[in-house]
């Protein structure tokens, strides 16, 4: 049985007030609080087992190592990957897009071919094809969503032409909670020769992935929004991506041999890992999704699905709130703005003085704004911590903002 009750007791901060008023955390599309699993782990880390990885013999340095390299086991069965030789750690998703941008797509790339992007990107996955767009010459097409969010994977299919190189989709949008149906793009992509990376920064942390039935040849991780430590995260990269990559950068570890006129590359995934890793963070993230795994991601989903449907019918009792994102079976996240004047970041600011955490701005999602015709919206996205009770308090915190804007 889910236990939300039980599960909020793991968690520290939620017990603390803000302004005098109970914290309400709404502000996990942004970054997830911590269980004490983690915050445990970390310490212990820090404080007892410290040591830098790979490189020593010494009982410190081996328990770090046997501790960080285990993550990535877990990593691999989060993910269902068929091997964990297929993941890739890293600092998060930013650092793993930029890894493929670099590593796989600037070699193969040049002026006219595309790269297919639909128009709710996060920035981390825009940004670095700008760069090939700007240093190379590689176009970007768009795919637009319809009116209520929803992502027609036709749409996407469509838009792959010819000089098509790579399809490049979220799979949960941060802003509208759109979940997009990547499994077909990734089916009829494949058809046509084209790989496709995935974004599955927002998705993983709401639903149960697999791998070998999604079919994606990247999938990115942020370790952060997983309910673990900052500076952590992975990319899953089939193994015969991995094998065309060349290496994002270049240090320590991620070598076999260093001469003064040659140096040879250790296996993938090592060969994609340069330099002193997040170890703890690391080890930090592996609890984080032992913690998730052991409440289970069909019985977070089914929560936060909950969740989903009463916040739905609340906030379409509130006739002067524009909720931007109504596509059907999507996530609990609700990005909204007030009628009149009133800026996203002053709703924030009211909400906050009643102890609720929202995110107000862009999101780092400058093409989707433009979609939508706005500049800013206040978004509200749930945990698997959140109660029907908090987003009762969010709608009183909403209807006091409209008696101060209207």
């Amino acid at each position: 049985m889910y236990d939300v009750e039980t599960i909020r007791k793991d968690f520290p901060i939620l017990s603390r007030e803000v302004n005098g008023a109970p914290l309400v955390y709404f502000d996990n599309g942004a970054s997830a609080q911590k269980p004490h699993a983690v915050i445990n782990a970390v310490t212990q880390a820090y404080s007892m087992e410290y040591a830098n990885v790979h490189r020593g013999l010494h009982f410190l340095s081996n328990l770090a190592t046997e501790k960080y390299e285990a993550v990535r086991g877990t990593i691999a069965r989060f993910l269902n990957a068929a091997s964990e030789d297929e993941i890739v750690m890293n600092t998060g998703t930013t650092e793993g897009i930029n890894m493929v941008s670099y590593g796989w797509a600037a070699p193969r790339m040049q002026a006219g071919d595309e790269i297919v992007l639909s128009v709710m990107e996060h920035h981390a996955n825009i940004v670095p094809w700008h760069f090939l767009r700007e240093r190379q010459g590689v176009v970007l097409k768009w795919v637009d969503t319809d009116a209520t969010g929803w992502l027609d994977p036709q749409k996407v299919i469509d838009a792959i032409g010819p000089k098509t190189k790579l399809v490049a989709v979220t799979h949960l949008s941060n802003v509208l909670g759109t979940v997009v149906d990547v499994k077909t793009i990734v089916e009829a992509a494949h058809e046509k020769g084209v790989p496709v990376l995935v974004d599955g920064s927002q998705a993983a942390v709401h639903m149960p992935l697999d791998m070998q039935d999604l079919g994606a040849d990247f999938y990115t991780i942020t370790g952060h929004k997983l309910y673990g430590p900052s500076g952590s995260g992975a990319i899953y990269v089939k193994k015969e991506r991995l094998a065309e990559m060349r290496p994002f950068m270049g240090g320590g570890d991620m070598i076999r041999e260093v001469s003064k006129d040659a140096v040879s590359w250790a296996d993938p995934p090592m060969k994609f890992e340069a330099g002193t890793p997040g170890i703890v963070s690391m080890i930090g993230l592996g609890v984080a999704l032992d913690y998730m795994m052991a409440l289970g991601m069909e019985n977070i989903a089914a929560h936060e699905a909950a969740l989903r449907d009463y916040a739905v019918v609340k906030l379409a009792g509130l006739n002067w709130l524009n909720l931007q994102g109504t596509a059907p079976d999507k996530a609990a996240i609700f990005s909204f703005t007030l009628e009149g004047a009133a800026h996203a970041h002053d709703i924030s600011t009211v909400l906050d003085k009643k102890g609720v955490a929202v995110r107000a701005g862009h999101h780092c999602a400058g093409p989707l704004m433009d979609h939508l015709g706005l500049t800013a919206t206040c978004r509200a996205s749930l945990g698997l911590y959140n109660t029907t009770q908090e987003i009762d308090v969010l709608v009183d915190a909403l209807e006091l903002c409209h008696e101060l804007f209207a």
